[in-house]
């Protein structure tokens, strides 16, 4: 045999044996990158079940569901009431209605007052803000009799009462700056400093406000009202 062609073929032998054994190490590292993800991920399973079986977790996790419970049957209660929306009543509706709830606020008002119709824009924003205080209205004309007993004089006038008794009132824009433009944040603030309502996160109300104010203000007089 040529010497030559014995030294080719040895090469070509000794070059496969080389291919080979790499690609058996290849397979190797395969393996054992796959046996290490399946032991991680048995790892992460066991862990997740022993997270599971936490018990101050789990009881973490009842007493949320307790208490989202609780607030649900307490928002229902309330809406049983009348809160969550800004409503009219009659004057043979008025004590029911403000010695049932525990905060209770009421606009008395004169449909042709051009400032009755801005609080009235405001407090309907409120009303299903802040579920836990009843906002009503109250024609003035059709209620005289409470009209004069709380000594309402001037329109728009908001009386608060908390558990039936008249412990505070807003009259006209006086402390909302005085202004016809005042903001649903200004007389939400108002209400919260009397402890009327209580704090929540930010929102769109006076965005929502002043788009529908707007059109009030092209759809009325502004010297229609008077005190």
């Amino acid at each position: 045999m040529d010497p030559d062609s014995v030294k080719s073929t040895l090469s070509t032998l000794a070059f496969g044996n080389v291919i080979a054994a790499a690609a058996r190490d290849y397979q190797k590292e395969l393996l054992a990158k796959d046996k290490a993800q399946t032991s991680n991920s048995v790892n992460e399973e066991v862990d997740l079940d022993e997270l599971m079986d936490d018990p101050e977790l789990e009881k973490l996790h009842a007493d949320r569901i307790a208490s989202l419970r609780k607030e649900a049957e307490k928002r229902q209660e309330l809406k049983k009431h009348g809160h969550g929306e800004y409503r009219e009543i009659t004057e043979g509706d008025f004590l029911g209605e403000v010695t049932h709830s525990e905060k209770a606020i009421c606009h008395f008002y004169h449909r042709e007052f051009y400032r009755c119709k801005i609080m009235d824009k405001h407090l309907k924003l409120l009303a299903p803000k802040h579920f836990d205080t009843k906002f009503l209205k109250l024609d003035a004309e059709n209620a005289p009799f409470f009209v004069t007993k709380l000594g309402i004089k001037t329109l728009p006038c908001v009386i608060l009462f908390r558990n039936g008794i008249a412990l505070d009132r807003l009259v006209g824009f006086q402390e909302l700056g005085g202004k016809d433009d005042f903001s649903t944040k200004s007389l939400e603030s108002f209400l919260l400093k009397k402890g009327m309502i209580k704090e929540t996160k930010q929102d769109d109300d006076d965005r929502d406000y002043d788009q529908e104010h707007r059109s009030v203000r092209s759809s009325v007089n502004p010297d229609s009202d008077s005190d």
